[in-house]
């Protein structure tokens, strides 16, 4: 089990077993705070009480560590490691990850009491998977380890798939396989010996929210700035904390370039940093970056890409994302961290600030074009909506190339028709619904009953009334961790490269949600606050630019390079194997795809990241289904 994980720890590996039980814990070591045999896991605590495995970073940990030693604690090396399984004497379990600033997925066993815990940071920045098989309790850091165990008895789930086709990840906390599961953010489960599981949060994102909305901050905006500029400076430098070279990743947007500037400014030295460029200028913000590092003063990278070196990337990605995912900006994400694995072992990125601070274009889509459009009576608003869905999205393209570079908006003809199905809608849940939506009203997927996740849950306007506050809550619960931090985990780990996310400091998310919404949902401008504090360190101009995502040119691909592979994955026979797809209707929305439809292209690529998936690890689910059917036919 642990073999399989060591691309995510290749330098130092490590075994323990239980005497007293049949419990062992595995590790593979990514060495970044206290190089030395000090910090070898698993670990024992001095008093041989508790034994963890630990993945990720605490930020915090040094200030823990001086309460620790105040209490008598003797301290036998420097990692974080030491300074958690200690605190777990002192403090207790549950008590002390609550005290943890950082990214972690923890395992524990208390010898004392014969209990085993998990444990994963609160925003979902590591992966922790987790199963119970007839009385066995597997977990890992991916899917791959837990198939490594003889006792792993995957089934499809069917449910899980039908979700996938929707969101282009499996959402959590469900898996592409039945009764396995994603520990949650901020999930905690204790499974004492003999009993089964209980399951639960150590902070909790309603309650944040819920309490923020009683406490709004009073302060006016300079204030306000201030504030989140000291907030954003302790949250980058602690994540500048390491024993090993140390990067940024730099797209020359909002997000980044805040983070690259406070680096900057916290460092005696020039910020190492690093972006890639394309050779199609429509993906390609090399120069964006290039002009924030050159006025920043940091030491800056520019890794020039090919289409043929993105497209190598694709027969990789099932086994990178070891369930079904298809985020296409997987693939520079991969290559970038790749790249950047070469100069540093750790790299800061700028994920979380949509979230946080409103960026998204659907939610400005929301804000500017459902409130009005909300007074408008539905038929009128359907009518409209048929008219612009008439056009192809293609036509849209080509009338958008005559607009500037500079004003061009990417991809207009999709988004085009996705504010056609915007105004065709009869409420704000049903608004977000379809704008995360990869499919409408299709079956797709045989004898499945889609799995519910937050998105179905019918209280979320009495908690967030504001629209856009209320998108902003979904995505912090399931597209942030399930799809945003999934990406940039694999496509990282998959080098051994530490990416670190100072946006998603929990002390800020908390003081986030605490913003009047004249501030944040419906301020004058996506990101104001951020803006602000950016504008202290950069001019607007190197930065002030349509947003243009992390993407590649899919569509372009699969009708060119990539045919022949897809052709494969979308054959007649391909699709009718295992008898999970509705064959006929798959096809259909190919043949449209090549004819030149681009409206389903993104679906069209989750079918083929499944298939790719299933190719690669599916057989054993199957094979396993099949031995379930026949046995209980016999039966």
């Amino acid at each position: 089990m642990t073999q399989t994980l060591s691309h995510r720890g290749p330098d130092d590996c490590g075994v323990w077993l239980s005497e007293q039980v049949s419990i062992a814990f595995g590790q593979r070591r990514l060495a970044i705070i206290d190089l030395s045999p000090m910090g070898h896991q698993p670990m024992v605590s001095a008093n041989a009480q508790y034994t963890i495995t630990f993945n990720g970073e605490i930020y915090n940990f040094r200030e823990l560590r001086a309460e620790l030693e105040r209490r008598g604690v003797q301290f036998r090396g420097h990692s974080d490691t030491e300074v958690i399984v200690e605190g777990f004497v002192q403090w207790g379990v549950k008590s002390t990850i609550a005290r943890l600033n950082g990214m972690f997925a923890i395992a524990a066993w208390d010898a004392r009491e014969r209990q085993l815990f998990l444990a994963r940071d609160r925003m979902g920045e590591k992966p922790l998977y987790w199963a119970i098989f007839d009385g066995l309790v597997l977990f890992g850091s991916e899917l791959k380890a837990l198939r490594a165990h003889p006792g792993w008895k995957p089934t499809l789930n069917r449910g899980a798939i039908a979700a996938f086709l929707r969101h282009s990840y499996v959402p959590g906390p469900f898996t592409i396989y039945e009764d396995v599961y994603k520990l949650p953010p901020a999930g905690f489960v204790k499974i004492a010996h003999g009993g089964g599981p209980e399951v639960g949060v150590y902070w909790d994102l309603a309650d944040v929210v819920s309490q923020g909305q009683r406490n709004t901050l009073r302060a006016n905006e300079e204030e306000l700035v201030d504030e989140l500029e000291a907030l954003l400076d302790d949250a980058v430098s602690r994540r500048m904390i390491a024993d090993v070279p140390l990067g940024a990743f730099l797209s020359g947007g909002y997000d980044s370039s805040t983070v690259v500037a406070l680096m900057q400014k916290a460092s005696v030295r020039p910020v190492r940093t690093f972006t890639i460029g394309f050779e199609n200028p429509v993906f390609d913000e090399a120069k964006h970056a290039e002009a924030v590092a050159r006025h920043l003063g940091t030491d800056h990278t520019t890794f020039p890409v090919s289409g043929a070196d993105a497209l190598d990337v694709v027969p990789k990605l099932a086994e990178m994302y070891d369930e079904p995912f298809a985020d296409p900006s997987q693939i520079p994400t991969h290559i970038v961290s790749a790249l950047t694995r070469k100069r540093v072992t750790v790299a800061l990125s700028g994920d979380g600030g949509d979230e946080l601070f409103s960026g998204y274009d659907r939610y400005q889509r929301t804000e500017n074009v459902w409130r009005p459009s909300a007074k408008v009576p539905l038929a009128l608003r359907r009518l409209v909506s048929s008219s612009i869905r008439a056009v192809p999205p293609s036509t849209f393209d080509s009338i958008a190339r005559y607009v500037p570079y500079v004003r061009r908006l990417p991809r207009v003809g999709q988004k085009a028709h996705r504010l056609a199905q915007l105004l065709s809608m009869s409420s704000i849940d049903s608004v977000y619904y379809q704008l995360i939506s990869q499919i409408q009203d299709d079956d797709l997927v045989k004898g499945s009953q889609e799995v519910r996740t937050a998105c179905w849950d019918q209280n979320l306007e009495v908690l967030l009334p504001d629209p856009v506050d209320c998108m902003r809550y979904l995505d912090m619960c399931a597209y942030l961790p399930d799809d945003i931090l999934t990406k940039v985990d694999r496509a990282s780990m998959a080098v051994a490269l530490e990416v670190r996310v100072p946006l998603l400091d929990h002390r800020l998310v908390e003081w986030v949600w605490k913003l009047p919404s004249i501030q944040n949902a419906r301020a004058r401008r996506p990101k104001h606050l951020l803006r602000r504090v950016l504008a202290r360190h950069v001019p607007d101009r190197l930065v002030e630019r349509p947003k243009m995502g992390f993407g590649v040119p899919l569509g372009d691909w699969l009708r060119g390079p990539l045919r022949n592979w897809a052709e494969d994955l979308m054959s007649e026979a391909c699709l009718s194997a295992d008898d999970i797809f509705y064959v006929d209707a798959i096809r259909s929305l190919w043949t449209e795809f090549l004819s030149g439809d681009d409206r389903r292209y993104f679906l069209i690529w989750n079918v083929l990241m499944f298939q790719a998936w299933h190719r690669r690890w599916g057989e054993a689910a199957v094979a396993d289904t099949g031995a379930r059917r026949l046995e209980s036919l016999l039966n």
